[in-house]
């Protein structure tokens, strides 16, 4: 995940932006956090997934194919 510091100035810029507005520098850094923000929370979001097996009330692995593949792709 990203660090505190880049997350506390993502929030900075985002009040910025809502009080006084943001400069262009500004707004091409929140840009930039922002998409490194949601990069990293995607791959978070995969490593859960790809952690998570769907089991039925009979015990049987139900697990979405998709996901299956997925998981048999991140190990090679």
């Amino acid at each position: 995940m990203l660090s505190a510091q880049k997350i506390a100035r993502i929030n900075e810029l985002a009040k910025k932006a809502k009080t006084t507005g943001l400069t262009e520098e500004e707004r091409v850094e929140q840009a930039e956090l922002r998409a490194e923000y949601l990069r990293a929370f995607r791959q978070a979001m995969t490593d859960t997934l790809h952690s998570v097996t769907v089991i039925d009330p009979n015990g049987n692995d139900v697990t979405p194919k998709k996901l299956k593949d997925s998981k048999k792709n991140r190990l090679h």
